[in-house]
């Protein structure tokens, strides 16, 4: 049986284990009948023209852990912003740790997704916000969907400001052979609120792991919501992100994304805009080596006038890795006055790195400003040549080259110890002591 008939095969009985109303009974019914159809997207389809999941998908993945697996703190405390205090939301193969996490209900929620569908206190959010913004057609998508059940659940109420970061962050033990997990996010930002949230996925064994994720963001009218992405697995994870986010009027929603680990990444990124004088900003830094691949798959859609979106990613590519960048700028008729800048800059180290880059630009408004670019390059030899001529050795020069490539996304991480904590990530992919810090 291949995991697409395990996984149409095991949605009756994942339906029996959990309480569900029959308003989101037949959400999923519609979604497992979408994946049914489609199956896993294949390289035939536009969108993954340069990503194929054939290898990822020959594993016999267990769908639904058969054990709940405990870790200790001091195991895993590496990959939590322990530097400072923070809301979190912890699960272990797919479950929540309840020992791991510190959640609230105190003026603001930071708890679980299961809670929120399930509970009769929460049905008027959940029919308001769950699957609203989530593709109805793409089908990792409607899997996602189909067996949606734990997560983050984040609901921000008007004007709060929300003191500390909330941390989401997924760990796979490895004790199953491989596994299948699907985290389902919801985050909804009330008008003039504020929330940063940082979102990881760790294996702690080199056993296989998929992860299939779908978050949705609502940020209402003024509100500012700041995503960070950390992206640093093991060479035997495999992670395909799907992030989708509505915003209103006036509201600045910004995600960055830092792919540095796992073997296959695939990042689907939608921005949807229902309001003037919003801005939106995706960024991402890509440093990868080996055999490694990383797909950033784009799209903002301008469909009201006044609005901004700034688009800004590095990749530095080395040994066999592939890259891949397909983003898209989409401006309705309606979006007068639209500011879009798309840029996307690439350094091959070696001579079998691969990226293949695909900006877009649908204009369909005639008052706008929108530009897009893409450059692929090696390192300057004669930036190289100056800094050995001061001292500098060859492999540290390098470094500071690669890392003033990346430094422009690097200076907008708002969280300071983020910002450290990325610097070092950086240094050691690059293999150096950069000697400073931030």
């Amino acid at each position: 049986m291949d995991l697409k008939e395990k996984l149409v095969s095991s949605f009756m009985a994942f339906e029996e284990q959990i309480d569900v109303h029959s308003e989101l009974h037949d959400v999923r019914t519609s979604a497992i009948k979408n994946f049914e159809n489609k199956g896993f997207p294949t390289k035939k389809e536009e969108a993954w023209k340069y990503t194929s999941l054939n290898a990822i998908l020959k594993n016999d993945f267990t769908v639904f852990p058969k054990h709940e697996n405990a870790i200790e703190f001091a195991e895993v405390k590496k990959y939590f912003l322990h530097e400072i205090d923070t809301y979190k939301v912890i699960f272990i193969d797919g479950k929540y740790s309840s020992f791991l996490s510190a959640t609230t209900h105190d003026g603001l929620d930071v708890c679980l997704m299961s809670s929120a569908l399930n509970k009769p206190k929460y049905k008027m959010i959940i029919d308001e916000y769950f699957n609203k913004i989530a593709s109805k057609e793409e089908s990792l998508t409607t899997l996602n969907t189909a067996f949606a059940n734990e997560g983050a659940y984040i609901n921000i109420p008007k004007s709060k400001v929300v003191e500390k970061p909330i941390e989401i962050i997924y760990f796979s033990t490895g004790k199953e052979n491989a596994l299948m997990v699907q985290p389902r996010n919801l985050v909804i930002v009330g008008e003039n609120a504020h929330v940063q949230i940082i979102e990881r996925h760790q294996s702690l064994n080199e056993n296989p792991v998929l992860t299939n994720s779908v978050t949705e963001i609502f940020a209402q009218k003024r509100a500012i919501v700041d995503c960070y992405k950390i992206q640093n697995d093991l060479q035997s994870a495999n992670l395909i992100d799907n992030t989708y986010i509505s915003q209103k009027q006036e509201s600045r929603v910004s995600v960055h994304t830092f792919s540095f680990g796992g073997n296959i990444t695939r990042n689907n990124l939608n921005f949807y805009h229902f309001g003037e004088r919003i801005d939106s900003t995706l960024k991402g830094i890509t440093i990868i080596g080996d055999k490694q691949h990383v797909d950033h798959y784009t799209l903002v859609n301008h469909a009201t006038p006044n609005c901004e979106s700034h688009q800004n990613y590095k990749t530095i590519l080395a040994d066999s890795s592939t890259g891949v960048f397909n983003g898209k700028i989409f401006v309705e008729k309606e979006a007068q006055k639209t500011d879009a800048f798309q840029q996307n800059n690439n350094i091959l180290i070696g001579d079998k790195a691969t990226i293949n880059a695909k900006p877009q630009l649908e204009i369909f408004a005639d008052d706008v400003k929108c530009s897009h670019g893409c450059t692929i390059g090696q390192l300057d030899e004669s930036a190289m040549f100056y800094m050995q001529q001061r001292g500098i050795p060859k492999k540290e020069a390098n470094a500071l080259l690669m890392y003033a490539f990346s430094n422009e996304v690097i200076e907008s991480i708002k969280i300071p110890e983020l910002k450290q904590r990325i610097t070092k990530i950086i240094a050691n992919k690059l293999g150096v002591n950069l000697g400073f810090d931030l």
